[in-house]
């Protein structure tokens, strides 16, 4: 077990983990995102960011390629097509709000490229697992890096324990590269391969998962379990969302990462006003 992180500075800024609840706001740059906020055009991009940044955002997540199902069945995008989606708008962004900007890509090539034009953490869906040079590429970036959990086969038998002992050796891979600890950021991946109930298991149990001693990120937001249980299609996932966000945080999140900030900013405002006035 790692000892408990307290803070860590991301971008020229601190973030003191259990003092509040951070929130990431999330831009895809997509054609095909799974909640249906994908955005193309680049000023969009550029301007949803800012407009997240005054609702609230302490972060904004910058990814090229969606996670859905089907997209993933395929070999998924190249990483010269991934840079294509992503760099222009991320060096936009990071030219036009302060909040520090992560990349969301499990592609080594990808990140060492963000971090050149300005990104300050890396988020990897694959838990430096799916590209043998990304550990390293964090390493000599000196970034902060979020290690999601991610096992498309499912098949658990022991759900968070499985997915303590994945997280312990994504962070083994992030530690023996020479990533600092203190640098490390863990995920559940919730809507990772998982079911409904394996989903809401999660959220009810994220406190077993506190135990790891990393910060802990958590992004339910619009997730097909939420759909599953109110029956409802993604733009209209609103009011889950904000109950798995409040419950996330109750449970000891760190980071929400979010699609609708101005509302889950204020989800995250008065949960923390319970769980650590």
């Amino acid at each position: 077990m790692a000892a408990t992180i307290r803070s860590l500075r991301i971008g020229g800024r601190e973030f003191h983990w259990g003092a509040r609840t951070y929130v990431m706001g999330i831009v895809n740059v997509t054609p095909d995102s799974f909640s249906g906020d994908g955005i193309t055009d680049l000023q969009a991009a550029v301007s949803q960011a800012r407009q997240m940044e005054q609702d609230g955002a302490d972060l904004i997540d910058i990814g090229g390629e969606s996670t859905r199902p089907e997209t993933w069945a395929g070999s998924g995008l190249s990483a010269e097509e991934e840079l294509a989606r992503v760099m222009p708008v991320l060096e936009r962004a990071v030219a036009s709000v302060t909040v520090p900007i992560s990349i969301d890509t499990y592609k080594a090539a990808v990140a060492e490229r963000a971090v050149a034009a300005g990104a300050a953490m890396v988020n990897d869906v694959w838990g430096l697992r799916r590209d043998p040079q990304m550990a390293d590429t964090v390493a000599r970036a000196g970034v902060a890096v979020v290690l999601m959990h991610n096992k498309p086969a499912g098949g658990y038998r022991d759900l968070i324990g499985e997915i303590a002992a994945d997280l312990r050796q994504s962070a083994e891979l992030g530690r023996a590269a020479g990533i600092p600890e203190d640098r490390i950021i863990v995920d559940p991946g919730i809507g990772f391969g998982k079911s409904r109930e394996e989903n809401l298991e999660i959220i009810k149990r994220l406190p077993e998962l506190r135990r790891l001693g990393f910060p802990l990120l958590v992004g339910p937001s619009r997730k097909s379990f939420i759909g599953k249980t109110l029956d409802l299609p993604a733009d209209e996932r609103l009011e889950g969302t904000a109950a798995a966000i409040a419950l996330s945080i109750a449970g000891g999140a760190d980071i929400v990462r979010v699609h609708d900030v101005k509302s889950m900013v204020r989800v995250a405002r008065m949960a923390d006003a319970i769980v650590h006035p």
